[in-house]
């Protein structure tokens, strides 16, 4: 019992240490980004924000966060309507190879970002679409379109599967059955698939650096600065980076785990018992 006691401050501390190991890069470029110094060295200089002001003064970085924003919106609302329908059909039939057929649809994020550039530009360049914003938008629809499909389908996995039968044997067709029950209970998985395939979107590097061309998106701009001399730009491009991303991972969480619990009916109570 004594043992037992410990264990829950252990795992505690070990999660602790484990969020801090991981974090502290990303807080230091965010303490960094507000000194005055050029080079990260302690003790700090006065604060600063001047290299943020020199991020916005940049037109390089504006057109980069502009190429960043439309390919992010762009790719995300592509991928989260191929992937509900890829969800779909993967709920609602039953077919010969269907195990490959949802292996297959999430098999891109688990292949290396440089080989997936590579496959990527090869292809895009033999049908003449490399080098551009729309090239970008397709290779992230690509590397974004699993995770939408991983999270619609575990939404669909939850729903009645005589909801859409009891729709159309009330008379609705099959458009009908399929926007009043399955996209209104999907919906919340949906925004959620589309605000995270957004954030992957927004912070994707090596693909969109190999078939982009000349449109940079912002990921792509901050290598621009690592391969002149370090400049403390970088600090600031990556903090507001990571406040987009985490941002809209955030928002997608709480907005699925409202739709979620207010979905979910209280217990009866039982005769004689008190709240």
């Amino acid at each position: 019992m004594s043992a037992a006691r410990w264990v829950r401050p252990l795992l505690a501390a070990y999660v602790v240490a484990v969020l801090a190991f991981l974090f502290a890069p990303i807080g230091a470029s965010f303490v960094f980004s507000f000194n005055s110094d050029r080079f990260p060295t302690l003790p700090l200089g006065s604060f600063t924000l001047e290299w943020y002001e020199a991020v916005f003064g940049d037109e390089l970085v504006r057109e980069a966060l502009v190429n960043s924003i439309v390919v992010s919106l762009a790719s995300a609302t592509l991928a989260t309507l191929i992937g509900f329908a890829a969800a779909y059909t993967d709920y609602r039939y039953r077919f010969f190879g269907q195990r490959l057929y949802l292996a297959l649809g999430l098999l891109p994020p688990t292949v290396p970002a440089i080989i997936l550039g590579l496959a990527m530009l090869a292809y895009l360049s033999r049908i003449g679409l490399a080098g551009g914003r729309f090239s970008i938008v397709i290779a992230h629809v690509v590397i974004c379109t699993p995770f939408a499909v991983a999270l619609i389908r575990l939404r669909l996995s939850q729903i009645d599967t005589s909801l859409e039968a009891a729709a159309w044997n009330l008379g609705a067709g099959p458009g009908r059955a399929l926007w009043h029950v399955v996209l209104r209970f999907a919906a919340p998985a949906m925004l959620g698939a589309w605000l995270l395939t957004m954030a992957v979107s927004f912070d994707e590097f090596a693909i969109a650096w190999f078939v982009g061309g000349l449109e940079e998106t912002l990921p792509v701009r901050v290598l621009g600065f690592l391969q002149g001399q370090v400049s403390p730009r970088i600090n600031a491009i990556g903090t507001l980076v990571f406040i987009v991303s985490i941002s809209l991972v955030g928002i997608a969480q709480v907005l699925l785990n409202q739709r979620i619990s207010q979905r979910i009916p209280s217990r009866p109570r039982k005769e004689g018992t008190t709240p």
